[in-house]
């Protein structure tokens, strides 16, 4: 992995930390996080564990025109990918979990990473509209936020309709691939450029099914809603009694700011939209800086820790990490 890359997610992060850290009091801080009764992150933990099964779930919908593979046999792989998220840069943890399901199930990388992206822009459909249905118990957020804020739901949903519509009509995806690969690919590359749109559009069948969309798109409702039952619970660890669609806030603003790269673990850019999301409901600087820095330990480093085990009980080494990354490029 070229490591200006690296430093470049780094220095995002770090600017977005000390935007949303500046003129923060430490001494406060440091009270309110004394103050927090952690005994409320064990149910919390509890049920991101269960949203994660559900993860596991929808790729299953995702991979049926490729494969059916069990969830049980892909909670792992999801909790691998996590780990991966969370500890190497350019969210390497996606590839690392197609590598692992090709070497587990025969499923081409292109295809599962297919499958993948999909998984995301779903993601950010359903976290938009969490954004926009919070917005409704944000009394802090002004008219220009709100409307910069619809704007950029609309150029996100036309982005999205686009892509679904390259999806629904493969010949047409494929046609327009082959024309864009003969004029800008050279010749040695083409067979294999050709292959891996091939093996895209393979990997987003499950799109053509008005059944299995449906259920992909409640599934993930499912589990964003799951996702603010942690964020609810980690406030009450502060005695913060926040609106349950305010938390929707929180949640869909710190996720939508992971998709601006930086270092892992998304450190900066969740941060920093957690604290956008809770001084929009009126909660202070410190209390909101204290709230959203242990949400984003207890999102951290229980997966991490499952994601290591799983890792080692699957046989992997670190070095397969970059097996991954360079069968992705291959």
């Amino acid at each position: 992995m070229r490591r200006w890359l690296v430093w470049i997610g780094v220095a995002v992060s770090v600017v977005f930390l000390f935007l949303a850290l500046r003129g923060l009091n430490l001494q406060e801080f440091w009270r309110d996080l004394q103050q927090a009764n952690f005994v409320w992150l064990i149910p919390g933990i509890a049920v991101y564990f269960i949203a994660v099964g559900f993860r596991a779930w929808r790729w299953s919908y995702l991979l049926r025109p490729l494969k059916r593979i069990r969830v049980s046999e892909l909670y792992p792989v999801v909790v691998i990918g996590y780990m991966g998220n969370n500890i190497y840069p350019a969210r390497i943890g996606e590839v690392l979990r197609a590598y692992v399901l090709r070497r587990n199930e025969g499923v081409a990388m292109s295809s599962s990473i297919a499958t993948v992206l999909i998984e995301r822009i779903v993601d950010g459909i359903v976290m938009v509209g969490f954004v926009l249905v919070g917005l409704r118990a944000a009394p802090n957020v002004s008219a220009a936020a709100t409307q910069i804020i619809g704007l950029a739901s609309i150029a996100f949903a036309i982005a999205t309709a686009i892509f679904f519509w390259f999806a629904l009509a493969p010949q047409t995806t494929e046609r327009l691939a082959a024309a864009f690969i003969v004029r800008l690919v050279p010749h040695r590359f083409r067979e294999r450029a050709l292959g891996i749109v091939q093996r895209f559009v393979q990997g987003a069948q499950s799109l053509r099914s008005p059944r299995d969309l449906i259920t992909i798109v409640a599934i993930t409702v499912v589990v964003w809603l799951l996702e603010t039952v942690k964020y609810w619970c980690v406030a009450r660890a502060f005695d913060l009694s926040l609106p349950f669609d305010g938390l929707m806030l929180v949640n869909g603003l710190s996720n939508l700011f992971t998709i601006i790269p930086g270092a892992p673990g998304a450190v900066g850019t969740f941060d920093a939209g957690g604290i956008l999301g809770m001084t929009a409901l009126g909660v202070g600087q410190s209390l909101a800086a204290a709230y959203v820095l242990t949400l984003h330990v207890v999102l951290w480093l229980p997966v991490t820790l499952l994601g290591a085990f799983f890792m080692l009980r699957e046989g992997l080494r670190w070095g397969d990490l970059r097996k991954a990354e360079e069968a992705s490029a291959s």
